[in-house]
Parts: structure tokens; C-alpha cells; sequence
């Protein structure tokens, strides 16, 4: 059987040995990191300091230009930017009156997400690859287009020749988000027409990042616990017929292998988080590079920059650390009043990360219910009644504080909206019970989301045609030049 044309498609050998890793060692040897910010002289402060006192616009200013801060409405809506036929997220309804608080849906090319996923764990089969194809051309696949789109992407699962042995030096890094976006940019280096953004180039592209990323991924998290402990990485040879969530636990547990359980909880993770709107931050970031023209893997990259971000893809991790920190402070955790207790010393900056955020509850734009939330519920409480006591209880835990968080603050903050969780309050509790590695949970939301970021880039090039600029009003004062040698 021939498949379209892979733009990486080479094959290296299967498993990162030290031959492999040691090819540019001399060159970090010869040039190490500089010491960024050691012996700076005193005089020089002010270039540390001096935007936080320039970069200050009076607040009022925004209402009298009627800026739309962050590309939201004063209802705290977004700013309508573009039209999409790839998905919709639907929180809440705006009326004459403003914005009402409606239940969440979240819809793919038209079907319910819920509806997607309920069907496919019904007939005890993997989704993902299912909602990708859906989300790339539109339709839903019928069985012989699936297992097609499913071998394209298995025969990708291998990294180009050569690949290896320049990319390990580079992975030594807590942030594999920072190793998934050098990992990206350096395979435009492996592609023979790496600028082609034609059709066929764009989804060739495409399908292998989503063969590629889960093997980067291990391989990075792998390199840098073995820096650290001295342990040789190994990554098991690629298996062209597993599927994505079959494929991303078996790069990470290698011999200890995985459940069918824990396989199907994985991929309901998957395609909650292929797809989420045009809007969220890094959806958009793809779409405002893929505007100007540039390569798919400048777009990927820059997408993963905004997903790593704590506000948005890295909200997952931070979630989960939350838990763990409620569970470990917490004496009772059937305790209402206890857990009221802990989130309470949370906002006031005195528990857990000081920063007054509790993660996991509440949304740009779902209001009474995330859907994804809720869905993720079903499952992980099937898992974790499987898993155990101490796992069951602690989902309760989770539980407890979804229902106590938005009365907390309420209460603490007199915040009047809606407030609901939403998926990142479960996400790291599920990948926790998956035996997930932390620094994991946002690359595998990037997996996962690769499907819809390359619909949308799609849509971007192929569809509006025009560079996306929005304006900025200069607020400055008009200065005097005073010479070099004259200033104090």
C-alpha cells in the first residue's frame, strides 16, 4: 500500500544510544550558556527597571479609545475576528440585555463533541484519530478512509535519519513545551521543500507532527531524567499500527506496558483537547503567523509557545499540583469545611503557589458548565473506582472542591458571574492515574491539539487570505533630542 508524500520520511535507527548522543557534545563544551545577568554594572539598572515605569498607560485611556484589552469585549466576550467552520464553543448567549450564562457545548464540523466520544468508547474502539480526520477535511471517515489516515500516521511515527544524533544535546530541559517547539523548527531543517504551504504539503506536514511529537516528547523527557540520574534513555521501536493513545503510552512505559483502560480513558483525553475554537490563545497564535505566509513549522512552534503558558495549556499542570497540595494539607478531605478552609488561605496568596489563583475553576467563555469537564468526570470516576481506594477518594476530593470553589470565591472575591471547572481540574488527577510524568501533561494537550491547529491553519491560508493586523493607538509624548554628552 503507497501513501501521499512524507516530507521526513527516512528512517532512523530505533533506539537513542550514547553513539548517537554524543555527535555534538564538543560544540556545547566550547560554548557554554552564558551567565545572563552576573557582573552587570550599577549604572545599568534602569534597563532592567525602566519599562515597568514607561510601559504604563492610564486605565482610562482604554475606555475613552474604547480598546478591546486582550481582544475582549467590556462583557468580557471576545471580539469577533473571523468566521470558522471547524468548531464552535458555546457558553453563553449574547442578547439586547448582554451576555446570559448558558450550559457549555462543544461541537467538531457540527457534531457534539459529547456525541463523538460517547460512541466511539461505546463501541470499544480509539476516537482520536476519528475526530482528527473530521477536523481536517470536514467529514466524518468512513472505515476504510480511517484505517487509511490511521496507517499514514503510523508510518510517520519513525524521526528522520540523522535526526537523533544532533537533536539529544538539545533536550536537556525541565520544558518539554521548549523541546516540543526546537524539536518542530529543527525537522523544517530534514524537509526537502520545507516553505511548500500547498494543500498536500500542509496535511503531509500534519500528519507528522501527530507521528512524530509523541516520540520527541518521550525522548525529551527521557534525556532529562537521564542527565540527571545517568541513565541511558531507551524509547521503544515505533508501533505503526497503535493507535495516538495507545502510541504516547508506549513510548513512555515501554516493557511495563498499559491497560485497554487506560488506553481508552487517554483517548477521551485526546479529543477533548484536539479542538477548541479559533480564539483560545494558541489556535489564534497559529492562525496569526499562518496569515503572513509562514511555514508550517514556524506556526507549530509559535502555537506551542502560547500553549506552554500557565493562563492557557499550562493550567493542566498547575491544576494538578493544586490537588496535590489539597490533598496533602487537608486532614479531612470529606470535610466541607476544611476544604472551604484551604481554598480560602489559596485566594488569600497563603496556600499553595501564593499567587490567589485557584486553577481548574472557571472560563473565558463557559459560564454554567465546561463540557469537557463533565464528560472527563464519567470516565476518570470509572478509573479511579478501578484503580482503588486511594484513588477514589481522592477523585472525591476533586469533586468537593468543584462544588465548594466558586461559593468560596464568591464570598472572598464578590465574583457575581458563573463560575464552573473546567477540564484542567481533572486533567492532572486522570494523567496522574495514567502514570504520567508532570512535565508530560501539557505536551500530550499539544498532541492532541495538533489536529486542530492544523485545521485551522488550513482554513487561514486557504480561506480569508489577508494578514492579520489589529491596531494599536500610540500614547507617547513628543521629546526633544538632547546630545550624548549633555545627558545627566
Amino acid at each position: 500500500m503507497s501513501y501521499a508524500y512524507d516530507p521526513l520520511a527516512e528512517r532512523p535507527r530505533h533506539y537513542l544510544t550514547p553513539e548517537n548522543t554524543s555527535a555534538f557534545e564538543h560544540i556545547v563544551d566550547r560554548y557554554p550558556m552564558p551567565s545572563v545577568g552576573l557582573g552587570r554594572p550599577e549604572v545599568s539598572d534602569l534597563l532592567y527597571e525602566g519599562g515597568r515605569n514607561v510601559d504604563v498607560v492610564p486605565a482610562e485611556l482604554y475606555s475613552r479609545y474604547d480598546v478591546k484589552r486582550g481582544l475582549r469585549n467590556a462583557d468580557g466576550s471576545g471580539v469577533l475576528v473571523g468566521l470558522t467552520t471547524i468548531s464552535n464553543v458555546h457558553g453563553y448567549n449574547k442578547t439586547a440585555e448582554g451576555v446570559v450564562p448558558d450550559e457549555g457545548r462543544l461541537t467538531y464540523r457540527g457534531y457534539d463533541a459529547a456525541e463523538l466520544i460517547s460512541a466511539a468508547q461505546r463501541e470499544g474502539r480509539f476516537g482520536y484519530e476519528e475526530v482528527s480526520y473530521l477536523l481536517l477535511t470536514g467529514q466524518l471517515p468512513t472505515q476504510a478512509q480511517l484505517d487509511d489516515f490511521r496507517a499514514r500516521i503510523g508510518s510517520r511515527r519513525q524521526l528522520p535519519e540523522g535526526y537523533l544524533r544532533i537533536f539529544p544535546r538539545t533536550t536537556f530541559s525541565p520544558s518539554i513545551m521548549n523541546v516540543l517547539q526546537r524539536a518542530t523548527l529543527l525537522l523544517y531543517a530534514f524537509d526537502n521543500n520545507p516553505d511548500d504551504t500547498s494543500p498536500v504539503h500542509e496535511v503531509d506536514v500534519a500528519l507528522s507532527m501527530l507521528g512524530r511529537w509523541p516520540r520527541v516528547a518521550s525522548i525529551a523527557h527521557q534525556a532529562y531524567v537521564g542527565a540527571r540520574t545517568g541513565v541511558v534513555p531507551t524509547v521503544p521501536p515505533a508501533r505503526e499500527d497503535f493507535s495516538m493513545a495507545e502510541t504516547i503510552l508506549d513510548v513512555l512505559r515501554g516493557d511495563e506496558g498499559f491497560t485497554r483502560d487506560e488506553a481508552m480513558m487517554l483517548d477521551v483525553m485526546l479529543m477533548l483537547h484536539a479542538e477548541h475554537g479559533g480564539g483560545n490563545n494558541s489556535t489564534f497564535t497559529c492562525r496569526v503567523l499562518s496569515s503572513s505566509g509562514t511555514d508550517a513549522y514556524s506556526a507549530y512552534a509559535g502555537a506551542l509557545g502560547s500553549l506552554k503558558g500557565p493562563r492557557h495549556g499550562g493550567a493542566n499542570a498547575k491544576a494538578g499540583e493544586m490537588v496535590d497540595d489539597a490533598a496533602e494539607h487537608i486532614e479531612d478531605w470529606s470535610s466541607d469545611d476544611q476544604v472551604v478552609d484551604y481554598l480560602t488561605r489559596v485566594l488569600a496568596g497563603k496556600a499553595f503557589d501564593g499567587k490567589g489563583l485557584i486553577y481548574g475553576i472557571g472560563h473565558a467563555v463557559y459560564t454554567k458548565s465546561d463540557p469537557r469537564a463533565q464528560i472527563v468526570k464519567g470516565y476518570a470516576r470509572e478509573l479511579a473506582r478501578k484503580k482503588g481506594t486511594a484513588e477514589a477518594e481522592k477523585f472525591e476530593l476533586i469533586e468537593r472542591i468543584e462544588r465548594l470553589a466558586p461559593e468560596v470565591m464568591r464570598d472572598v472575591r464578590g465574583i457575581t458571574k458563573p463560575l464552573c471547572a473546567n477540564i484542567d481540574l481533572y486533567t492532572g488527577f486522570v494523567y496522574h492515574m495514567l502514570g504520567i510524568p508532570k512535565d508530560l501533561f501539557t505536551p500530550i494537550f499539544a498532541i492532541a491539539r495538533m489536529s486542530g491547529w492544523a485545521a485551522h491553519r488550513m482554513e487561514e491560508l486557504y480561506g480569508p487570505a489577508r494578514i492579520i493586523r489589529p491596531a494599536y493607538n500610540s500614547y507617547m509624548q513628543a521629546q526633544p533630542y538632547v546630545p550624548l554628552a549633555e545627558r545627566g
